[in-house]
């Protein structure tokens, strides 16, 4: 529902006068039409007709109870029943007092007293009631969302407010909403089906909630919350909001998932209830053998717990709390194995977490961009550390660092590292960079780009997880890349699994043909060691030789290598 325009605005309003005597539809006419434009009904029949032929014009109606045909009651309930109507605001015309509940009931907005001794108050009244209307037109436009009808986010806030102030003691649950992939939906049906999947799922909501105490809105554009009293079965809600979708879900294409906080704490902020909601509903990204998840305890406690590591990141940086270690690559092409080069790994030894896993950290940092600022300080950690390899045994020890994604796309990546390895006396090519597989998937054009660039400045580039990503054969033969680091998932059951052997064969000619060695991370045994060995791979890491030391313990093997 629209707004009132400017035209609206400066236009006289058109009043209704419905009474079944003369002289009383003469007389308030006579009072207000000075101001508004006035039209006559003699009974409730006659009114319906000028009610629906004027339904977008009239501003107002006056109403007598008692009348032939159609009396003022019946009236009240067609207009109260009406979608279209309901918006006209109805001032009952009555002598009497009882009269004044039930009219209330069925909706009327004001009452005038008969007989008409008081012109001002008349007009005053028949004023302020079209004012109201007009406003709650206003309001109406603001608070609800055009195209479901629900409330928007911010007037459903305040309504589950007031339902707390009003039903303190009623357990309460929030719910959050969400259609799986609706973007995809859009583009391969169009906005019309997606707009229409979007109404159906509302009106899904709006039946539910008319058997039950609730609110609910359209959030964002695929996302609804609902505040509802304590349910307990979601699995029955959920299958009837898929349901509702039968008639436009071609091939089963819509999936739904939902995150509820049960019995909310009503002390905490209405935001952060919802909030609790979405982290739950979050979780089954990419997740199709549930549907819902409820937050509890658990989730609450990683929640503070991921909490307090972005909060401790900038500080722990500051007091060096991460730590880089590094895992020494062999090179296994010769009779025997030598030091290759090395792969920085960042620790973090957290003064009240002890050590810290960098499963536990890196993916939340890498999701709120922190990984940035973290990338940096292990770019120049590990730099500081190969010149001081460089120093202190006159050889150069090639280390490999991590590049994010988000790293990729920023513009001042280049200058960075240059400016870090000339910092400490190094050239680019004793900084390897890697990059994941998946990375080059998304818009490979810019990232080829970025990479090219890097590598005429020295840069050595190697694709990480190779095998783990989607990168198409056209793609790879195009990609700028110095080396293949074949994803450790194959090499784990490269002894047992004859397709993972395969695989890594398969790999390692494509390596080969791309003129490019191929490093094997996460070898462990002997046994892994000989038949990569046997199959051409190039360079080997993995607990077999060591796994990840401080560089004070990484000097050992620098050590044995120059006494050999």
């Amino acid at each position: 529902m629209q707004g009132i325009s400017a035209c609206d605005m400066n236009r006289r309003r058109l009043v209704l006068i419905v009474d079944d005597e003369f002289v009383n539809r003469q007389l308030l006419g006579f009072i207000i039409n000075r101001d508004y434009d006035v039209i006559y009904a003699e009974n409730g029949r006659e009114a319906l007709e000028q009610i629906k032929r004027h339904e977008k014009m009239l501003s107002l109606v006056l109403l007598d109870l008692l009348m032939p045909e159609i009396d003022g009651y019946e009236l009240l309930q067609i207009i109260k029943d009406d979608a279209n109507l309901r918006r006209i605001p109805v001032i009952v015309l009555t002598s009497e007092k009882s009269a004044e509940v039930q009219s209330l009931q069925l909706g009327a907005a004001d009452f005038i007293t008969k007989p008409y001794d008081m012109p001002e108050v008349i007009l005053a009244r028949v004023r302020r009631s079209i004012e109201l209307a007009e406003n709650n037109v206003i309001i109406h436009a603001t608070e609800n969302d055009v195209l479901t009808g629900l409330y928007t986010r911010q007037f459903f806030f305040e309504y589950c407010q007031q339902h707390d102030r009003y039903c303190p003691e009623m357990p309460m649950d929030a719910l959050v909403l969400n259609i799986n992939h609706f973007r995809i939906l859009n583009e391969l049906h169009g906005r019309p089906y997606g707009d229409n999947v979007l109404r159906i799922i509302a009106d899904s909501i709006i039946t539910l909630l008319s058997g039950s105490n609730g609110i609910a809105c359209r959030c964002d554009a695929d996302t609804f919350y609902i505040y509802l009293s304590h349910h307990n079965n979601y699995d029955e809600l959920l299958d009837e909001f898929m349901d509702g979708l039968k008639t436009v879900n071609l091939n089963n294409r819509i999936s739904l998932r939902m995150g509820v906080y049960e019995n909310v704490d009503k002390e905490m902020d209405i935001e952060q209830r919802f909030d609790r909601a979405i982290l739950a509903c979050n979780t089954l990204r990419g997740n199709y053998k549930t549907a819902y998840v409820l937050y509890d305890m658990q989730f609450h406690e990683r929640e503070i717990y991921s909490e307090k590591l972005i909060e401790d990141m900038y500080i722990a940086i500051e007091q060096k709390q991460f730590k880089v270690y590094y895992q020494p690559k062999y090179d296994i092409t010769g009779d025997t194995p030598h030091l290759y080069s090395a792969e920085a790994l960042i620790r973090w030894i957290h003064p009240e977490y002890g050590m810290i896993s960098p499963g536990s950290f890196i993916p939340l940092f890498e999701e709120n961009g922190l990984i940035q600022k973290l990338d940096r300080y292990v770019w120049e950690e590990t730099a500081s550390q190969i010149a001081r390899w460089k120093e202190n045994y006159g050889v150069t020890i090639p280390v490999s660092v991590n590049v994010s994604r988000i790293n990729i796309y920023d513009p001042n990546l280049e200058n960075e590292l240059i400016g870090i390895v000339e910092n400490v006396g190094l050239t680019p090519k004793e900084l390897h960079l890697e990059i994941t597989e998946s990375a080059y998937t998304n818009n490979s054009h810019q990232i080829v780009e970025t990479v090219e660039r890097l590598r005429s400045h020295g840069f050595h580039i190697e694709m990480d997880d190779f095998g783990s990503g989607y990168s198409s054969l056209n793609m790879l033969s195009e990609m700028p890349i110095d080396a293949l680091k074949l994803d450790m998932k194959f090499v784990r059951n490269i002894c047992t699994n004859e397709k993972d052997r395969r695989m890594v064969k398969l790999i390692i000619e494509i390596a080969e043909f791309l003129n490019v060695p191929v490093i094997a991370e996460g070898v462990e045994t002997k046994e892994q060691c000989d038949l990569l060995k046997k199959m051409s791979c190039d360079v080997i890491q993995g607990y077999y030789f060591s796994r990840p030391v401080p560089p004070e313990e990484f000097n050992s093997f620098i050590e044995k290598e120059l006494s050999s």
